[in-house]
């Protein structure tokens, strides 16, 4: 049964930071207007797709796709594993009580209190994630994806992670089968 794997939508960091610029400092950035609007109709693609588990990472731009697509469709599960490389301020998360208190309808007592990359930090004041941890960290994670089901699967998270994990890039609210 296949795996799926869904970008979020534009989020605020992504529409701030078009031309490679400085960091704007957009801390767990979440969905633009433009990014809720790639999200539904990401749904109706996704609704034929008979998606019977979604993966999300905690961060809000990839809770917030998640839920516009699979609400009503499909559980969501939220999961570290699969979150973005940590090298912009939109990549730092916000606590499990936060995201509990935004999202009360999804389960985040399974994390710790930072979930993120926890290192050395940047002038910005964001731990920049080391290569090789990220890709080891991804390794993990495709590793136990042969024990997910149920099955078909949706991955709703980030741009380099899908490189990592697959090989391509994505569009934002693109949906590619990965196996």
């Amino acid at each position: 049964m296949p795996i799926y794997l869904i970008r979020h939508g534009q989020s605020e960091f992504n529409a701030a930071h078009t031309d490679g610029g400085p960091d704007p400092l957009i801390f767990d950035a979440p969905l633009t207007e433009l990014g809720k609007q790639q999200a539904l109709a990401a749904r109706e693609q996704a609704s034929h797709l008979g998606i019977q588990h979604v993966i999300c990472t905690p961060l809000t731009r990839a809770i917030q796709t998640a839920k516009i697509i699979f609400d009503g469709i499909a559980p969501i599960t939220v999961s570290a594993g699969p979150v973005e490389h940590l090298s912009h301020s939109c990549d730092m998360g916000r606590s499990p009580e936060l995201l509990a208190a935004e999202f009360p309808e999804l389960n985040f007592t399974h994390l710790p209190d930072v979930w993120w990359h926890n290192g050395p930090q940047n002038p910005n004041g964001v731990p920049e994630e080391p290569e090789d941890l990220f890709h080891a960290r991804i390794t993990n994670f495709r590793d136990t994806l042969a024990n997910t089901h149920p099955r078909p699967l949706a991955i709703v998270g980030h741009c380099n992670t899908f490189r990592s994990l697959a090989g391509f890039d994505m569009k934002n609210c693109e949906i590619r089968r990965y196996v």
